[in-house]
C-alpha cells in the first residue's frame, strides 16, 4: 500500500511535542535487512520521505528513494536500526511524537560527511527543513544517530577517521545551533576477521572513544551481533533491532 501522509504541523490528541532524529550513516543505516510482511502504522512515529521532504508515517524502508504511492525508483533499501530505535523512544517518551529524518547513503565514506560536502550539506538541509515545517509545534532535532565506518576502514583511510568523525559532532552542532545536540554513534560489523589491510577492529576500537572525547555523545557496542544478510557486511533484521534498541538505551540515558 502507499505510505500514509501525515500533517507535521498537528500533533495528535495527547501528545506535546515533536522531537526529531537524523539517521546518518552509509548502508547498515541505511538497511539492508529483509522487510517485514505487515508495515508499521504507528502514527506516533513519522518519517520524512527523501524523494519529497514530506511527512508520512513511518514504516520500513525508512530510507525508500521510490514515489510515495507507486513506489517507483525504489531502491535496496531494507530494515535498518531507525524504527525500532524510534519505537523504543517512544515506549519511554508517551508525550512525545517521534519523528525521523533518514540521510544515510550506502557505500558513503566519512569525508562525504564533512562540512560543505554533499551528504552532510543535504543532512543539514533536511534537518532545518524538518524544523521550519514544525515551528507550529515546536519541533526540536534531539538528537542524531551514526552508523558507518565500513568505507573508512582500510589502511589509508582510517588514519584520518578520528578527526573527520570529531568534526562531523562539531559542525553538526553549530549548524544545527544545538552545542549538547545528543550523537550516538554504533561500531560496524565484525563478521569475519579482519584481512587484507582490513581495520574493522581498529575502527571499532576507535568508536567506541568517542564518548571521552565529546561531551553528551555515546556509542553502541554491536560487535557481539554477527548475523548478516549473506555477505559477512550488512547486519539482518534481527541484528538491525538489535541495535536500534540500544541506540535507543544510549539516547534515554544521555537526555
Amino acid at each position: 500500500p502507499p505510505l500514509d501522509p501525515v500533517d507535521i504541523a498537528r500533533l495528535p490528541a495527547g501528545l506535546e511535542r515533536l522531537d526529531l532524529f537524523l539517521l546518518i550513516g552509509q548502508s547498515n543505516m541505511k538497511g539492508r535487512g529483509t522487510m517485514p510482511a505487515e508495515p508499521s502504522r504507528n502514527p506516533r512515529i513519522v518519517m520524512m520521505h527523501l524523494k519529497d521532504d514530506a511527512w508520512y508515517v513511518a514504516r520500513h524502508p525508512l530510507h525508500l528513494t521510490g514515489d510515495a504511492k507507486t513506489f517507483k525508483g525504489a531502491d535496496n533499501a531494507g530494515v535498518g536500526p531507525g524504527l525500532a530505535f524510534a519505537e523504543a523512544v517512544a515506549a519511554r517518551e508517551p508525550k512525545a511524537r517521534i519523528g525521523l529524518i533518514p540521510c544515510a547513503v550506502g557505500g558513503s565514506p566519512i569525508s562525504l560527511w564533512q562540512k560543505s560536502a554533499k551528504l552532510y550539506n543535504e543532512a543539514t538541509r533536511r534537518a532545518k527543513r524538518a524544523l521550519e515545517q514544525t515551528t507550529a509545534v515546536r519541533g526540536r532535532i534531539r538528537g542524531a544517530i551514526w552508523l558507518q565506518g565500513e568505507s573508512d576502514s582500510t589502511a589509508e583511510k582510517f588514519p584520518l577517521y578520528e578527526a573527520r568523525l570529531l568534526k562531523l559532532v562539531d559542525e553538526l552542532r553549530a549548524d544545527l545551533t544545538s552545542p549538547g545536540l545528543p550523537f550516538i554513534a554504533c561500531t560496524i560489523g565484525e563478521m569475519r576477521p579482519d584481512e587484507n589491510g582490513s581495520r574493522r577492529a581498529d575502527m571499532n576500537r576507535l568508536l567506541l572513544t568517542l564518548p571521552s572525547k565529546r561531551a553528551n555523545t555515546a556509542c553502541v557496542d554491536a560487535r557481539d551481533l554477527k548475523s548478516h544478510i549473506g555477505d559477512n557486511v550488512h547486519f539482518d533484521t534481527a541484528a538491525q533491532n538489535e541495535i536500534g534498541r540500544r541506540f535507543a538505551a544510549k539516547y534515554l540515558a544521555l537526555k
